[in-house]
């Protein structure tokens, strides 16, 4: 009687840890939310001006990460 077992690996590569799906849905979330904020904000002209940079950078962080395995 033989049972198979699937080996796990042992220590994945660090940017295999760093590149998953949830952090980076999450960080592209923030970007996001950061660029909101910027756009809304009264005081700087400055951040208003990066503001839609920012929030497209985001949604296009997002739009790849989803693509990624879970």
């Amino acid at each position: 009687m033989s049972v198979e077992m699937e080996a796990a690996p042992a220590h994945r590569p660090l940017w295999r840890r760093i590149l998953r799906r949830r952090i980076c849905e999450n960080l592209a979330t923030v970007i996001i939310g950061v660029g909101v904020v910027m756009l809304m904000q009264p005081v700087s002209l400055w951040l208003y001006g990066y503001s839609l940079i920012t929030m497209l950078v985001g949604t296009v962080m997002f739009v790849i990460v989803t693509k990624f395995p879970e």
